[in-house]
């Protein structure tokens, strides 16, 4: 199975994604590093959405990009080219259900944790500030990009009651708005380029680095059979 990615690099630090699996993605110091965690996020991804899994994975490079951002800390303001297209209505109910579907997998893998106050990782700073320390904390920052997200492309939301309430709600309002998937590609905060596409991506791929980061921090501190891992991580 040929898997097309988008590289974006910066002094080798690398965020890869695969660019027909929205949110699946790996980070490296290096190309290749992120190349070599690649066949495993695939097939973590493909069991979360419950599509066979191949044996053999080829990664293939389809689009890159040189950033100015702190790559490492998964800083990214990538736009892929498909991603500049309009929405079809069918390919919207499609990413609108997988980003749902994240969230409740999101908020079932944090209910599940025994002590949401435990330190699961060690404390530093990023760009954004200090590092969620424990899974209250990254459960806090995962739902705070809500309204962030969906006001890059003009909709008004916000990061009220749990993930999955919050993001259903952005999208009631943006569903509201006529001839929401036509919607062009918007230069939003900080000069990043911002499409319905891209949003919908976004939503995954955030969850995915913080679940990824909630569910092995919770698994050294309590046991692996002690949580739920409705992402299929491994």
């Amino acid at each position: 199975m040929k898997i097309p990615c988008f590289w974006e690099h910066n002094r080798g630090d690398t965020l890869l994604y695969a660019v027909d699996l929205p949110g699946a993605f790996t980070r490296g110091e290096s190309l290749s590093v992120a190349i070599t965690k690649m066949p495993a996020e695939i097939k973590s991804y493909l069991a979360w959405r419950g599509d066979p899994v191949p044996d053999l994975i080829e990664i293939v490079i389809a689009e890159e990009k040189e950033s100015e951002l702190d790559i490492r800390d998964a800083d990214s303001d990538a736009i892929f080219d498909r991603e500049k297209a309009p929405l079809t209505r069918e390919e919207y109910e499609g990413l609108k259900a997988l980003a749902l579907r994240s969230a409740k997998d999101f908020q079932a893998l944090y209910e599940s944790i025994p002590d949401k106050d435990a330190g699961l990782s060690p404390l530093r700073k990023t760009f954004y500030g200090q590092v969620p320390h424990t899974a209250r904390e990254m459960y806090a920052h995962t739902k705070s990009v809500n309204a962030y997200y969906f006001g890059e492309i003009g909709v008004d939301a916000e990061n009220d009651g749990d993930i999955y309430e919050c993001r259903k709600r952005g999208f009631d309002a943006l569903e509201a708005e006529p001839d929401f998937l036509q919607k062009p590609v918007i230069e939003g905060s900080y000069g990043e380029y911002w499409s319905l596409r891209k949003i919908l991506r976004r939503f995954i791929w955030h969850d995915r680095i913080h679940a990824r980061a909630m569910w092995r921090g919770t698994c050294r501190v309590f046991g692996v059979n002690e949580i739920e891992n409705p992402f299929r991580f491994v």
